[in-house]
């Protein structure tokens, strides 16, 4: 029984890799072998008798247009129009991606801008309160405070590459790749 379904299943397989080509021959043997070829010389003397031909389906054939039926509407599928590549083959998406990027960092720097120059200013209206504290106290706040600076110019620094990136480098690369100028405008 294993056997059997084992020869059915190869027999499945055989056909389906030779349904594309263009006939087949099937014969089954004396002991209930199912054989298949696509060469008729390949069938035994004995079984040509018994050979089932078989033709693989063709795909069908269009209508020509001058044997449309009247009324018979043809729908035509619009071709998309190629997809328009800069000098290196990159795409508007690749472009667009490009400018978000930069500007998902220009909004990230500009937000943490913000907190450190809040908290330095903070710092140094601390460190003005603190005129009749204890000089020690002073100098910590004023480390605290130079700090604060130092990351709120970091974040100052980052700000204005991602600005230029955004409105001078991006546009002008784009430029000399002759990529579309809109695909580096962020919306």
């Amino acid at each position: 029984m294993k056997r059997m379904g084992f020869l059915i299943f190869i027999g499945l397989m055989i056909s389906s890799l030779m349904a594309f080509g263009q006939e087949t021959y099937q014969w089954v043997d004396e002991k209930g072998t199912v054989h298949f070829t696509d060469d008729p010389s390949l069938v035994p003397e004995k079984y040509q008798d018994k050979v089932l031909k078989k033709k693989s389906p063709k795909p069908p054939t269009p209508i020509p247009s001058d044997k449309v039926p009247k009324g018979a509407k043809i729908e035509k599928k619009p071709e998309p129009a190629p997809e328009r590549k800069d000098l290196l083959g990159r795409g508007e998406d690749w472009w667009r991606n490009k400018s978000r990027e930069w500007n998902d960092k220009l909004l990230n720097a500009q937000k943490n801008y913000e907190t450190a120059y809040a908290a330095w200013k903070a710092k140094e209206k601390e460190l003005e309160e603190a005129k009749f504290k204890p000089k020690s106290l002073k100098r910590k706040l004023e480390a605290e405070a130079k700090v604060l600076e130092e990351k709120a110019n970091d974040w100052k620094k980052q700000v204005d590459e991602a600005k230029n990136m955004l409105e001078k480098v991006l546009p002008k690369q784009a430029e000399e790749y002759q990529a579309d100028p809109t695909w580096v405008k962020i919306e």
